[in-house]
């Protein structure tokens, strides 16, 4: 498969660490990145600031996603408002609610219209599509991430979800369905499958690509001939039991009184 022309969905790379990013930011399918603080943390992030010039003087002409992390509805906004006058490439992710559940809907509202680019997060219901869809401002850029692999986690098929959201989205031509929370390659699949505009995805499973097409009978072989090798590397052996040497009996536990069996 050639990525730059065979897949309509853009691919994004979630990471947060320098090198991650400086190396997919060579790989010409790359076509945006994001980051949260969760990530960062991981990563051993400790200047939020200090990373993200650091991110933005490396990538200075892809969209780059950073999330504010207050919770208060006033600190959300001066963060956003802040972190938006970093570079032109930035979108500024807001979480749909805070954590008591309150909507960012008025916040979104007042930052789309300013002409904010948003990237406008932790969505995993049409309702919260709908509801983004209606405030963001028809003339300002703007991401819109569903958590698709978390719905996913739950038993539900995120790809009638995620054909439903594009289609809620018609409403606003600037603004873009992201999948997010990506499991596996595959979900590329089911992202081009629904229409979703973009799925950001860990280096880790990015880096799987170069799986696309392989012949599986050359993987298969390549698999048995790995499991050899590491059976080879642990030095493990089998030796016959003495004969005559009773395997050590197993003890069921007894009944306790009153219980049934």
């Amino acid at each position: 498969m050639n990525f730059s022309t065979d897949l309509q969905v853009k691919l994004f790379c979630d990471a947060a660490d320098i090198e991650s990013l400086l190396t997919m930011y060579s790989k010409p399918y790359i076509k945006g990145f994001t980051t949260n603080p969760t990530l960062m943390h991981k990563a051993g992030v400790k200047d939020f600031s200090a990373f993200a010039h650091a991110v933005l003087t490396a990538i200075p002409d892809l969209p780059v996603s950073f999330e504010v992390f207050a919770d208060d509805e006033a600190g959300m906004e001066r963060q956003a408002r802040l972190i938006a006058s970093w570079g032109r490439n930035v979108y500024v992710k807001i979480p749909v609610t805070n954590t008591q559940g309150f909507s960012t809907m008025p916040l979104v509202r007042r930052l789309s219209r300013d002409g904010i680019a948003l990237n406008v997060t932790a969505l995993m219901t049409l309702e919260q599509v709908g509801r983004v869809a209606a405030a963001l401002d028809p003339n300002a850029r703007a991401i819109v991430s569903v958590f698709a692999g978390r719905i996913a986690d739950t038993g539900v098929d995120p790809v009638p979800l995620m054909r439903r959201a594009v289609e809620i989205l018609e409403e606003r031509p600037l603004a873009e369905l992201l999948w997010a929370s990506s499991r596996e390659l595959l979900n590329v699949f089911h992202a081009e499958e629904s229409g979703t505009h973009i799925i950001t995805a860990t280096p880790e499973i990015l880096s799987k690509l170069a799986l696309v097409g392989k012949d599986l009978t050359a993987f298969s072989l390549e698999t048995v001939r790995m499991l050899y090798k590491d059976a080879m590397l642990a030095g493990y052996a089998l030796n016959d039991r003495p004969a005559g040497r009773a395997l050590p009996a197993i003890r069921r536990p007894m009944p306790q009184p009153g219980l049934a069996s």
